[in-house]
């Protein structure tokens, strides 16, 4: 395994952090009062970062993702590219390829996931469409609900989680052609609840498409956690250098120190394994344990380390209109939505006990 990036991912990087860095200040995220900032992603449009996913690949963007995460940019770049580029690219007809991927590139086309907790798909699969029903149709109408989809006000598609009797498929939606009832999340992400009634839905790719794209986002999420993370920690660590008491620094006081110290590490044990993760898929290999794992770290190490962060700030890290605590809400969101650790080790372990009795690779 070798994760250091290649010369297209690590300028990827560093575009996507110049232009985070610039456009995505603490001011600027005041002024969107929860929105999303339209300015920003159509910068992020005009550079072709979207686009270069399709090169970078999955870690390509877990890399860009950090750099979203540590300005907690309110974009909808991690579900555009999971649930819409990267899903259509890989399991796509040609025909769906060409029609879908240029707006997706470009960002005039924004596509959201809806993929709740694996006890949460709501959307039941059409009579003959199931994938165990040999490949099923093409296109069905679906009805159902999914309680909450994150960046569904900003998406014109939707890629839907639509449950079978033996594995789930996968279908999408134009937001057009579906209801989207406005839902407040714990951080801002225009979220909304998805109500299909006989929506028309095109399939994408085959039985094998669900597990991928699903671990796809856990890795890319679990991406964008670590930079909310390490954005929170920075914050924390400036924060301590500069407040003083008793003419010494806080942090050089031991406490705050260890503090610190173990938020480092969980920061680099989260992208570690989303590395990881994103890396063997990327590679044609096996990555749903791996994803699992990243996903398990971001949940259970997010909470630790903005916590940490609102912490090691003191007073300050109780005022709602602090900077850190952006990254306090964002963290927690993410957790929510990795499926919290304990759900996500539950299926880590279903996993790796199915892997022993194959005898697969996951033992």
């Amino acid at each position: 395994m070798d994760f250091t990036p290649s010369p297209e991912q690590e300028a990827a990087r560093e575009l996507a952090a110049r232009i985070f860095g610039d456009l995505s200040t603490p001011e600027r995220l005041t002024g969107l009062d929860g929105g999303t900032d339209a300015g920003l992603w159509k910068a992020l449009g005009d550079a072709g970062l979207a686009a270069a996913v399709e090169e970078t690949g999955l870690l390509g963007l877990v890399l860009m993702l950090e750099e979203q995460g540590r300005t907690t940019a309110q974009v909808p770049f991690a579900a555009s590219c999971v649930y819409g580029l990267l899903a259509v690219a890989a399991h796509g007809t040609a025909e769906q390829r060409d029609r879908l991927l240029p707006g997706l590139r470009d960002g005039s086309a924004v596509a959201a996931g809806a993929f709740p907790g694996r006890t949460g798909i709501m959307v039941s699969a059409p009579e003959g469409t199931a994938p165990e029903a040999g490949g099923g149709s093409s296109r069905a109408a679906l009805s159902g609900v999914v309680p909450w989809v994150p960046w569904l006000r900003d998406a014109t598609h939707v890629l839907v989680a639509v449950r079978g009797k033996v594995a789930h498929s996968l279908w999408m939606v134009r937001a057009a052609d579906a209801r989207c009832e406005p839902v407040e999340l714990t951080a801002p992400w225009s979220a909304g609840r998805l109500v299909l009634d006989g929506t028309p839905a095109e399939r994408i790719g085959g039985a094998s498409a669900y597990e991928d794209v699903l671990a796809a986002a856990r890795t890319a999420f679990a991406g964008l956690q670590a930079g909310v993370c390490a954005g929170s920690l920075a914050r924390a660590v400036e924060y301590t250098n500069e407040r003083e008491q008793f003419g010494r620094p806080l942090a050089a006081k031991q406490g705050v120190q260890l503090r610190a110290a173990e938020a480092h590490m969980d920061v680099e044990a989260m992208r570690v394994t989303a590395y990881e993760a994103a890396w063997r898929r990327d590679a044609g290999l096996d990555h749903r344990s791996h994803a699992l794992t990243a996903a398990w770290w971001a949940s259970e190490a997010g909470k630790r380390v903005v916590h940490t962060g609102q912490h090691l700030h003191g007073g300050l890290g109780a005022d709602l209109d602090h900077p850190v605590h952006r990254h306090f809400l964002w963290g927690r969101q993410l957790d929510g939505y990795l499926g919290c650790g304990s759900e996500v080790l539950e299926e880590l372990g279903e996993l790796i006990a199915a892997g022993a009795h194959e005898g697969g690779e996951s033992a």
